[in-house]
């Protein structure tokens, strides 16, 4: 999938009509490794000593729109850019985070920042969501969203071609709004503590929407991203890397 540089209003409601849950870019993923990995178990957490510190609890909105979970100060900076209807985003961090926290975030060895690198209009709607209450909702958030995709992205895939007309004859700035109502992600929210106040609230802020969109530019021209998920061990983008099983090592080199 070609990723271009911008992404407003419009042009993400439009990418609706033919929304379906192969959203990112996973030609390359199956290259690396001639299949999909299987999910491991999920590691144990390091014993703990009285003096220890666990870095996890430790999070804070970056400010270049990301959101790190860990020692600020740490040796080395992890980056992962990312999409909520990805399924190799939801793959990759089944299986990997566990473990990333407990050997490497926990300790203070990295830290973790996680930008969102939005594909559609539902994709944008979830993240505006997700992001609006701050680190100490996003990453709770973050998993929850992974761990149902299929479940909450299902709707979005039945939309039909009058349901896109009615939106898109809408002010731009109520489309996203209106997007996420009709794929029911209201309810999604509100069985999770989020009143329907504050979901308006959240997907009519045109700050957010547009702090979304300039990490997506931010994403192709810098880190030369092509598609999710990708990854940035101290600024360096790690090319031919896109899921646990070829990120392991690299995260093992850096923090020697």
């Amino acid at each position: 999938m070609k990723i271009g540089n911008r992404a407003p209003w419009r042009k993400v409601l439009i990418l609706t009509s033919v929304f379906a849950l192969a959203a990112c870019d996973n030609s390359a993923s199956d290259a690396a490794t001639g299949a999909k990995s299987k999910s491991a178990a999920p590691a144990a957490a390091p014993a703990a000593t009285a003096a220890a510190k666990d870095w996890t609890t430790v999070v804070s909105k970056t400010p270049e729109g990301g959101f790190r979970m860990g020692n600020p100060d740490a040796p080395v900076k992890f980056l992962e850019f990312a999409s909520l209807t990805c399924p190799h985003c939801k793959d990759f961090h089944e299986e990997a985070m566990p473990t990333i926290k407990a050997k490497y975030i926990a300790t203070g060895k990295i830290s973790y920042e996680y930008r969102n690198f939005v594909l559609n209009g539902p994709d944008f709607a979830a993240a505006m969501l997700a992001r609006c209450q701050g680190p100490a909702v996003f990453f709770n958030l973050l998993n929850a969203f992974y761990a149902n995709q299929s479940v909450w992205t299902e709707p979005f895939t039945k939309l039909t071609d009058a349901d896109t007309a009615r939106m898109n004859a809408l002010p731009q700035d109520q489309q996203i709004a209106a997007l996420a109502v009709t794929g029911g992600l209201d309810g999604f929210m509100r069985t999770r503590g989020m009143p329907r106040t504050k979901f308006d609230q959240c997907l009519s802020d045109k700050a957010a929407f547009d702090q979304l969109s300039q990490i997506r530019t931010d994403a192709v021209e810098k880190y030369k991203l092509t598609g999710t998920p990708t990854f940035v061990i101290d600024g360096v983008t790690q090319e031919g890397v896109y899921n646990w099983a070829t990120l392991q090592p690299k995260l093992q080199a850096a923090v020697k």
